[in-house]
């Protein structure tokens, strides 16, 4: 069962990394779609020399879900061989990309979001491209007017619940941030923390974005009054703290796609998911490929792009590394459908605004959490 955590723990997507409505997919936005579902990749149009190789470079979480097969296609059609390299989380990831800008490692980046976006804009590493696969993404997805990135995945940041647990103690579980407050629910919350992991960071920018800076400081205030237990990150919280697992917390901050993983990797197999899914407060973390300034090949680094938001390669996604694909022609698998849902309205904030503001809403956070 450990499996679990190396596959939804994305720093999300986490990247690892999750982050409810209608079972089937996100809902709104819809776009009918004909040709633009083929997962052909065209041939280069103009002089550029056909590379023997095509790197991306993204953070541990993509990396590790790679095989020999991921990418197949895409060399099988082109001639391209791809490797990915992996470079730790996605501020790692980010800033190696930022360091090397003037002799870059790879042709493409992969697995920033909205936590690093402002900052690898701003650094100007990326080339403008406007996928011809876009008109299958819905635009809430998209977070740059200038298509220096690509949105390809995106998981939600959710409250989860040990059902078991609730049934025992014969109450209900929590139906939004709020109740979260109650007495009722004292002791019960674990959560990461936001310095060191990526869900616990989500979870922050999930209470400022839904009661404001800085009225967010008096939420966690009353939180700490209410018992709230921190962990360094999503493995200790889950597999730790968590009830499910012997620990003593009924409530846990994970991900939407945690009770499909828990179906998929149970032995044996339940009939239904033991976790449940709190859709109130979720926020969304949305994963994003961009060509990499400086790279040789421009126009085959965007036939990858066009390769990961192919059909083909989107319906991969969830059953390797639990987030939701971006594409929506993508159909998902039979487990995200019966045990997941999309949440209607999850909390997003503005990159710009996380750039400016991370490090000092997180110092602000440990010194009402941790003093």
């Amino acid at each position: 069962m450990r499996k679990l955590g190396l596959l939804i723990a994305v720093g999300m997507v986490a990247a690892a990394c999750g982050q409810q409505a209608d079972v089937t997919a996100p809902t709104e936005d819809q776009t009918t779609v004909t040709e633009a579902t083929t997962t052909t990749v065209a041939e280069p149009t103009t002089t550029e020399a056909v590379p023997d190789k095509l790197v991306i470079i993204s953070h541990d979480s993509f990396a590790s879900g790679v095989t020999e097969e991921t990418f197949a296609s895409f060399t099988a059609e082109t001639g391209i061989a791809v490797e990915v390299l992996p470079a730790g989380d996605a501020g790692s990831m980010v800033n190696q990309a930022i360091l090397t800008k003037d002799n870059p490692v790879a042709d493409v980046l992969f697995g920033v979001d909205d936590t690093f976006l402002s900052r690898a804009l701003d650094a100007g590493i990326f080339i403008p491209y406007t996928s011809p696969l876009l008109d299958v993404v819905p635009d809430r997805l998209e977070r740059d007017p200038e298509r220096r990135v690509t949105p390809i995945d995106f998981g939600d940041v959710c409250l989860n619940y040990d059902i078991a647990a609730f049934a025992d103690l014969g109450i209900d579980p929590p139906s939004g941030l709020d109740d979260l407050l109650d007495p009722t629910y004292e002791g019960m919350l674990a959560v990461e923390n936001p310095a060191t992991s990526s869900p616990g960071l989500a979870f922050l920018l999930a209470t400022v974005g839904r009661y404001g800076d800085p009225g967010w400081q008096d939420y966690w205030t009353e939180l700490v009054a209410n018992g709230v237990r921190v962990e360094s990150d999503w493995d200790a919280v889950y597999y730790g703290a968590f009830t499910r697992y012997g620990g003593d917390r009924p409530i846990v901050v994970s991900y939407a796609s945690s009770p499909p993983a828990e179906v998929i990797f149970s032995d044996p197999r339940p009939e239904t998911a033991p976790t449940g899914v709190v859709t109130d407060g979720c926020y969304r973390q949305i994963e994003f490929a961009g060509i990499l300034q400086g790279t040789e090949f421009p126009e085959a680094a965007g036939k990858l792009i066009d390769f990961m938001l192919s059909k083909e390669f989107q319906e991969g996604i969830p059953l390797t590394w639990f987030v939701f694909p971006a594409n929506e022609t993508a159909e998902l698998p039979a487990e995200f459908v019966e045990f997941t849902v999309v949440p209607e309205d999850p909390v997003t904030l503005d990159p710009a605004e996380i750039e400016a503001n991370r490090e000092a809403w997180i110092d602000a956070w440990t010194g009402i959490v941790l003093p």
